[in-house]
């Protein structure tokens, strides 16, 4: 991001404040070492009073005020949520949910994606905003909306309907192709023509699968469209760099980011630690992998984090002493040039009230200002490390699309959720000290010694076409179950599964045997199988593990000059991927990557641990001869000797 430190920003809601305590804050960023404050993030009402009666006197003078403080804005275009006189005015633009009913003002996003009249508004605000500050020494970047699709990805309206509609055309060409695509010889769901389509709202039974998937990957589009929009404008008057910010994130699935990151300038993502998952900081090394994926192996921005608790969890727990630094850092190891804070000031009012912030309700005497103060001073003893990329040799295939097709409403299981088989096989490969390179299915594998390939459920016959001549040239591929099984249309492969991967695999799955929650079945190594069985035959494949009766669970097939392991349970994966990867070994609690020349050891755990190292340890500024010590909770970078 450039300058003389990793950089660290935040969100200043400054409309909330008065202008005595916008120069208050305006010292304690110095004092804090913020060098890029975002703004006008949620600015529409305060910017745009009455339609086309514009008042910019604030903005102005806290634009001037981070300027003068010598500090980057990452200027908001203000259009993340429309002014209670436009929803008044025009009520068509809200929402519409499956259930076919209205959301209304009062929250945030309440605009459909697709309405053309939210769209003029919205381009008449960027225009504004874009000619007014486009070239001011100050701006740094630009922020198009906010976290796009948290709320309104997918709306059932009119609107949204009409444009579903030109949508389907354009990718399917004929109703012909598009019956065919989505199967509808079954339950007389034909259709004569286009506009006899509606958008897939809530029906007495299950929905045709493969128009709720196009749905998605039209909803995708459609917010996809809206950023390009906005950003259009920008460009008209601006020549800083411009972004949004992506939700890489647990629970969050409506964007295929794989289509989005071409049109990103930067790579942005809002990440929190979500408390409702098993293992909260493994599920934070996942996203930040897959952030660094989206972007192309580059560094990547940190846009929005916690300094402790969030305000929208059923349980939203503080950060431990300590952690503020650690999760900070974590994101850095995995390529973040950039960690921003929502946000400044904590909110005395509104809906995020409770949600932390650089400066908490309780002010600058508190061990939250305090952990800030010393992630500052960390993150400019790392300014050498800016730029650099992280080094892995094993790769992870991630599709959003199967993501969709896995979690649909008619499967075999309902346990069966496709980010869980995601999450363990990364979180596996963490607790092996495997870093691994986040991918699009598809991508070049020719440099990655190993592929982990988990329940990619929806594939095309050219990406698993590269799939098998990477194994074939020579690679590795772990497979687990549920993959192959059906192409883009959400057809079934017919002939057996795994489908498009059955060669590949040397096996044919005659049936799914899923198990019912709380149900195991043994393994003959001691293990237990859970969640998913199938009934296999092997034809090329030779058996690794098998259950106590003798039936293969995991099997292994050469292929061409390489292996395809496959893996058809739910498993301590660890098992599996220690005989398939270059595993170092290291403690459950304990990451270790390297980025560049810089080994980060980031300690999760609440004892000491040594790592072994030579060079220069920057946290600290001590030399390390042989071996480092991390505290618990700590963590250490090293310069490794050359």
């Amino acid at each position: 991001m450039g300058g003389d430190s990793v950089l660290l920003g935040c969100d200043y809601n400054f409309e909330q404040w008065s202008p005595a305590v916008w120069r208050e804050d305006m010292a304690l960023m110095r004092e804090a070492g913020v060098g890029l404050v975002a703004i006008n993030v949620f600015g529409w009402s305060h910017l745009e009073p009455r339609p086309g009666e514009y008042d910019f006197a604030a903005l102005d003078e806290i634009v001037e005020l981070l300027h003068e403080a010598g500090i980057g804005i990452n200027l908001g275009t203000g259009t993340a949520s429309p002014p209670p006189w436009l929803t008044r005015r025009h009520p068509e633009v809200l929402p519409v949910t499956a259930d076919g009913t209205t959301r209304y003002p009062g929250g945030r996003q309440a605009w459909c994606p697709s309405s053309p009249v939210f769209r003029e508004h919205a381009l008449r605000l960027t225009e504004q905003v874009a000619a007014r500050y486009g070239d001011h020494p100050a701006l740094a970047l630009w922020h198009v909306s906010n976290e796009l699709g948290c709320h309104n990805a997918l709306c059932y309206c009119e609107a949204g309907a009409a444009a579903f509609r030109v949508w389907l055309e354009q990718r399917h060409g004929t109703v012909e192709a598009l019956n065919r695509a989505w199967g509808t010889a079954f339950w007389s769901q034909r259709y004569a023509s286009f506009d006899e389509v509606q958008p897939p709202r809530l029906a007495l039974s299950v929905r045709n699968p493969a128009q709720l998937l196009d749905f998605q990957r039209f909803s995708s589009d459609a917010l996809l469209a809206h950023y390009r929009a906005e950003a259009a404008v920008i460009r008209r008057h601006s020549r800083a760099r411009i972004t949004t910010n992506f939700m890489v994130t647990a629970h969050i699935r409506a964007l295929d980011y794989w289509s989005w990151a071409p049109d990103m300038d930067v790579i942005a993502n809002d990440h929190y630690l979500d408390h409702r998952l098993p293992d909260p900081a493994a599920e934070l090394s996942f996203a930040a992998d897959l952030t660094r994926g989206l972007a192309g192996g580059r560094p990547w921005m940190l846009m929005e984090t916690s300094t402790g608790a969030v305000n929208w969890q059923p349980y939203n727990l503080a950060k431990e002493p300590g952690q503020l630094v650690r999760d900070a850092l974590t994101h850095v190891a995995r390529g973040a040039d950039a960690v921003c804070f929502f946000q400044w000031r904590a909110s005395a009012q509104g809906a995020e009230k409770f949600h932390s912030a650089i400066v908490p309700h309780a002010g600058t005497g508190t061990a939250v200002w305090r952990e800030v103060l010393e992630l500052s001073a960390t993150l400019r003893r790392l300014r050498e490390v800016e730029g650099t990329t992280v080094e892995a040799d094993t790769a992870l295939v991630f599709s959003w699309e199967s993501w969709w097709a896995t979690d649909t409403e008619a499967r075999p299981s309902q346990d069966l959720r496709y980010l869980d088989q995601v999450h363990a096989a990364h979180r596996a490969l963490r607790e092996l000290g495997v870093t691994v390179d986040v991918v699009a299915p598809g991508s070049d594998l020719s440099r990655y010694r190993a592929v982990v390939v988990p329940c990619l459920h929806l594939v095309s016959d050219e990406d698993a076409a590269t799939l098998g001549a990477y194994v074939e040239r020579g690679g590795r591929a772990v497979i687990t179950f549920y993959s192959g099984i059906v192409d883009p249309d959400d057809r079934v492969r017919l002939g057996g599964y795994p489908g498009a991967f059955r060669d590949l695999l040397g096996v044919v799955v005659e049936e799914f045997a899923p198990l019912l929650p709380g149900q195991e079945k043994p393994l003959r190594n001691g293990g237990r199988a859970t969640v998913w069985t199938e009934r296999l035959r092997l034809t090329t494949a030779r058996t690794e593990e098998a259950y106590e009766d003798g039936t293969p669970a995991v099997t292994r097939n050469d292929f061409g000059a390489g292996q395809a392991w496959y893996v058809s349970t739910v498993l301590d994966l660890r098992d599996v991927l220690v005989k398939v990867v270059d595993a170092p070994g290291t403690q459950k609690d304990t990451e270790v990557v390297r980025r560049g020349p810089y080994v980060f050891v980031i300690n999760h755990g609440a004892k000491d641990v040594e790592h072994p190292a030579t060079g220069e340890e920057l946290v600290t500024g001590q030399p390390v001869t042989g071996s480092v010590l991390v505290p618990a909770g700590a963590v250490r970078v090293i310069r490794e000797q050359a």
